[in-house]
């Protein structure tokens, strides 16, 4: 079911567990803006930037409203030990069967030094409060991304 989600299209739904020992659903953040990003692997480099600049700033995105949800394919265990050992503050879900990393397109080919292989296209999904989503940012530079994404919340 690999998608291809553009902005003005209906999210696809999705229920995976999270590290707060939650299932997070699309319908679970009904009412309010959701912040859905998809990072490769808990504790790289880039990801622990871009988990920690969203913690950074989720003051300012609940004063919007906003929630946020980040989803790669580790296991709830490795996410929860990720948070804790970077004091994160937002929510992380675990995708380890990747059939939301496909439906939303982020399940992608890859290749580095010639070798191909299968891995998670570091994306951005802002969804509105009635599901619709409004603005989707595709090969991500981690550096001032989160700014980026609070600024576009602020606009909704």
């Amino acid at each position: 079911m690999t998608g291809t989600v553009a902005e003005g299209s209906k999210a696809p739904g999705f229920s995976i567990p999270t590290d707060e020992g939650t299932n997070a659903t699309l319908e679970s953040y009904g009412g309010a803006p959701l912040v859905l990003y998809f990072y490769p692997k808990d504790d790289t480099s880039g990801c622990t930037r871009e988990a920690l600049d969203f913690s950074a700033l989720s003051d300012a995105f609940a004063d919007t409203g906003a929630a946020i949800l980040g989803v790669s394919p580790d296991s709830v265990e490795k996410h929860a030990k990720f948070r804790k050992k970077h004091d994160l503050s937002v929510a992380l879900g675990a995708d380890e069967s990747k059939q939301v990393l496909e439906a939303y397109g982020v399940w992608v080919e890859k290749s580095m030094y010639g070798r191909k292989y299968m891995g998670v296209e570091r994306s951005t999904f802002l969804i509105d409060a009635n599901g619709v989503i409004r603005k989707v940012w595709r090969k991500v530079k981690v550096a001032g991304h989160a700014e980026e994404v609070l600024q576009a919340v602020q606009a909704l």
